[in-house]
């Protein structure tokens, strides 16, 4: 169990809780004489796993802005205030996001300098490597944030300066290059090993994470003055990148429950407790049925019953109060061939908030360890499924849709058609990895090699050789944000650098996916928002702009643009 291995005594959580919060504000650890007994930093195998979990945290869902990504990317939908892109300067959710950030960005400093003095530099290494991807997804999200004085806080600078995105990605490029020079030194007494939450210590598979990870990066500025040919050419001829989906780069949830809840944050989001704000989107919905008339029209994808299931079964009316209906079905959204009930993006009609947690379609197996949908219908609740589900970062299947994507670009050698196959094959092969490590007691199907893929395969394939270049990119783009479901924080990023998926327009006048909803919301005492559009950054957090007197003005997140976003 995750548990056990971050808890190896007592006193070693003490130590990692004080270490914490002293970084969050006090001048000195502790204020006593040596003991060598007791040491007063805390060991690197405890410092890691709990950093681990604080990487993992970002871009999540429950209480992380995942709950806000998966809404704005039309796969999830809520009433909460994401709803409409309404996330505010002072969202909860995103404002956990934005201190994780900073609190793991501390940790890893600690980490980072404890392992450099004793000249253990594999761990160094690993260090640098989580302190690149978060600052990473940082610039993703905020754009200009704290780099160069963030970590200063012992030395009593309380308002350090916001860097320039662009800057702060060149440091990250450089903190991958030298991560994987220390991790592969061979230096060093002491080694990781399984505190390591995420490979075990298998220092081979953190070096292919480091290259497949600078891959991507490299793949997301390709369109800014930041990107080299050179170093996209050097990383390829490398040729060490994942090779199979046992190199993920994910945190493997489990089903304890007790002393620490260890289950998918999504699985707890949609199935846990009475209040019900996790919807599958009809958006999506309708893409994966076959019924998006600009996309796989006519092709039902193969993972539809993986990725959520229905309460109701085909046919049947949604009830009232746990009651069948038997007139007016009271639904905002819903399709009585297949039972899918949910609620449309930003939706003003008389249906929106009805109660319909005995009715409405949630996540399934896939995405968090939730139902397979085999069509008998369920009553919702924690224990509809195991919560037993991988938070998946950085996945096999993912990469090869990025090497599709260079391909096509012409940035890399290869036949672009080929390598989506591949992404094709590696994302329904990732379906069947996650059922099985499941613990689920229903008796669900195997996707790969079945007839319904090598069917669907054959139709994507079929629908990428007749296509423009720019719809080809369309198809890449779409699979990609298909197969990466539960995990918006990526597919926000492409969204915004490429254009795809075509996601739904609130303010169109085809009523079947979605209703009228621009009502705007207060920006600051002097100026409203009064048309939402697409936020292309997040707000920074307001507490952070109130206490840090070196903090810019509140951005105007409509138009504020990330670097990379062209």
């Amino acid at each position: 169990m995750i548990y056990n291995k971050i808890k190896k005594s007592s006193k070693h959580l003490l130590l990692v809780f004080a270490l914490t919060t002293c970084f969050l504000g006090c001048d000195s650890y502790l204020d006593v004489d040596t003991d060598t007994d007791n040491p007063i930093a805390a060991p690197l195998d405890q410092l890691l796993p709990q950093i681990e979990i604080g990487v993992t945290n970002l871009g999540d869902f429950r209480v992380f802005s995942g709950d806000i990504l998966a809404v704005y990317m039309h796969q999830i939908v809520s009433r909460s205030e994401q709803d409409q892109y309404g996330g505010r300067p002072g969202n909860v959710i995103m404002n956990n996001d934005w201190n994780g950030l900073y609190s793991n960005l501390n940790n890893l400093q600690s980490l980072i300098s404890q392992a450099d003095e004793n000249g253990n530099l594999a761990y160094k290494g690993l260090g640098q490597t989580l302190k690149a991807y978060i600052l990473s997804v940082g610039v993703d999200l905020w754009g200009d944030i704290p780099f160069s004085e963030a970590t200063r806080l012992k030395e009593g600078l309380v308002s350090p300066v916001f860097d320039d995105q662009e800057v702060i990605y060149m440091a990250v490029l450089d903190l991958l290059d030298e991560a994987k020079a220390n991790i592969n030194s061979g230096e060093g007494n002491v080694l990781p090993g399984e505190e390591d939450l995420f490979y075990g210590g298998d220092l081979e598979k953190w070096t292919k994470f480091i290259n497949t990870f600078k891959l991507k990066l490299l793949n997301q500025i390709r369109l800014s003055s930041l990107f080299n040919q050179a170093d996209l050419d050097a990383l390829v001829l490398e040729d060490n990148f994942f090779s199979s989906n046992a190199d993920d780069f994910q945190f493997v949830h489990t089903g304890t429950i007790a002393p620490r809840d260890e289950r998918n944050q999504l699985f707890r989001r949609a199935y846990g407790g009475a209040q019900v704000d996790t919807y599958i989107s009809p958006w999506f919905y309708e893409i994966m049925m076959g019924m998006n008339p600009n996309i796989f029209t006519g092709n039902k994808d193969p993972r539809v019953a993986y990725y959520w299931a229905n309460q109701l079964p085909d046919g049947v009316l949604p009830r009232d109060n746990g009651v069948a209906a038997t007139g007016d079905p009271k639904a905002d959204y819903w399709d009585s061939s297949t039972g899918f009930f949910s609620i449309r993006f930003g939706s003003t009609g008389p249906n929106r908030d009805g109660a319909v947690q005995s009715d409405a379609t949630f996540p399934g197996i896939f995405p968090c360890g939730g139902r397979y949908d085999d069509n008998a219908g369920f009553a919702r609740d924690i224990n509809s499924g195991t919560g037993i589900a991988p938070r998946r970062i950085l996945t096999y299947d993912e990469f090869l849709y990025i090497q599709a994507e260079l391909m096509h670009e012409g940035l890399i050698s290869g036949d672009a058609s080929t390598k989506l196959t591949e992404a094709l094959n590696a994302s329904f092969a990732k379906v069947d990895q996650v059922v099985a490590n499941s613990e689920t007691t229903q008796d669900v199907p195997t996707l790969t090699a079945s007839d319904a893929v090598n069917d669907y395969v054959m139709a994507i394939n079929t629908e990428f050789s007749a296509a423009t270049p720019d719809k080809q990119l369309e198809i890449i783009m779409t699979q990609k944000w298909i197969a990466t479901f539960g995990d918006p924080l990526d597919q926000y990023n492409d969204y915004r650098r490429t254009g795809f998926p075509i996601l739904a327009d609130p303010l169109s006048g085809n009523k079947e996916y979605q209703l009228d909803n621009m009502d705007g919301f207060p920006l600051n005492d002097s100026e409203t928002v009064q048309n939402n559009e697409f936020q292309l950054s997040l707000f920074w957090p307001q507490n952070e702009l109130n206490a840090n007197e070196n903090a810019p003005a509140q951005k105007d997140a409509e138009s504020y643009k990330i670097f990379w976003d062209n």
